[in-house]
């Protein structure tokens, strides 16, 4: 297996660079690994797929305006994108700028000064603020869109999902951007139920793999946490024949780390118990699934951990064929793209 096998070539024109109105508006390609057939649907259609008893799990992550803006003593521009929050005060964070070592400190626009305490991969370093620096991004804070997205954003709540909660992530789960109260409403009249998981998510979202080998690419940690009442929720869903259909590769993620850290088969069955804590659980063709029945996803990068996450689950070739046909069809791509829907 190489990093290469999961390459293709999207034309630009294909990005999305604008959220769908109203959300469930956008496309929908459906593809059913048991046959190989594919529809081509619009979101709002989800329910025609979706049973009775089958249990949709949603990730709750709430993004952070995490780019700020600042000054060094020089007077030089930086800019900061917070990843992860150590403590009150410490932060690890991408910084743009040069000279940004160990000791120099760095005045927030509008906001607390700081300072590089710890020089970590790349153009990571953690820092730490004089003050807490939540209350000020309100004034200081500025959404993180990803770097393909160069369309300003006219309300920076298209860019969380309508059910976002925790806060704590560097990008949004995209997938789940494509649900509505009303969406969420008719799929539960119908008897499908809802549970929710967190997952943080960090960088690695938009990281391609540069190593030929992919099994030698070192993933990054993400924080995650399946509560009590969503395990409990799974393996009564297992147990009554229903589907655990994963909203979003995060959730894929956080649901297979639970049962990798967690799961046990007993005289009941599969059962799943809570988990909280960073995951460097990584997804290639091979592994098997514990958890995850369905999944709802976006249409992803080249040579991402994301885009073999879902060939694992759907079959390399399998995917790349369906993406070349997304493409032909004039799917949108990536965070404000169109979604598919793995059965």
């Amino acid at each position: 297996m190489q990093t290469s096998d999961f390459d293709y070539n999207l034309p630009e024109t294909s990005i999305g660079q604008t959220p769908a109105e109203p959300r469930d508006s956008s496309r929908l390609l459906v593809l059913h690994r048991d046959t190989g057939d594919v529809e081509h649907r619009i979101f709002r259609d989800l329910g025609l797929f979706l049973r009775p008893n089958d249990l949709l799990v949603l990730n709750q992550t709430r993004v952070i305006p995490a780019r700020i803006f600042a000054r060094k003593e020089t007077g030089g521009k930086v800019e900061l994108l917070l990843l992860r929050k150590r403590d009150d005060l410490t932060w690890e964070a991408l910084v743009g700028g040069k000279g940004l070592r160990v000791g120099k400190r760095v005045q927030v626009e509008n906001g607390p000064s700081a300072e590089i305490i710890e020089l970590l991969e790349g153009s990571e370093r953690l820092i730490r603020f004089e003050v807490p620096i939540e209350p000020y991004f309100s004034q200081v804070g500025n959404m993180p869109l990803p770097p393909y997205i160069h369309e300003k954003l006219s309300d920076p709540e298209r860019y969380q999902t309508v059910f976002s909660k925790e806060p704590g992530s560097a990008a949004a789960p995209t997938a789940g951007l494509h649900f509505t109260p009303n969406l969420l409403d008719e799929v539960q009249t119908m008897g499908v139920r809802v549970a929710y998981v967190t997952l943080h998510v960090g960088l690695d979202t938009f990281a391609p793999v540069n190593e030929d080998d992919p099994e030698e690419h070192k993933i990054h940690s993400e924080w995650c946490q399946v509560p009590q009442a969503t395990a409990d929720l799974i393996n009564e869903t297992k147990r009554n024949g229903g589907r655990v259909i994963a909203v979003g590769t995060t959730s894929v993620r956080t649901l297979e780390s639970a049962a990798f850290y967690t799961s046990q088969i007993t005289d009941r069955g599969f059962e799943l118990n809570a988990f909280a804590g960073a995951t460097t659980l990584y997804i290639l063709p091979g592994y098997q699934f514990k958890v995850v029945d369905a999944m709802i996803t976006n249409f992803h990068l080249p040579k991402s951990t994301l885009l073999m996450l879902v060939s694992a689950f759907a079959g390399r070739e399998k995917m790349l064929e369906t993406y070349n046909l997304a493409i032909h069809e004039g799917y949108r791509f990536y965070s404000f793209g169109d979604a598919m829907l793995i059965l």
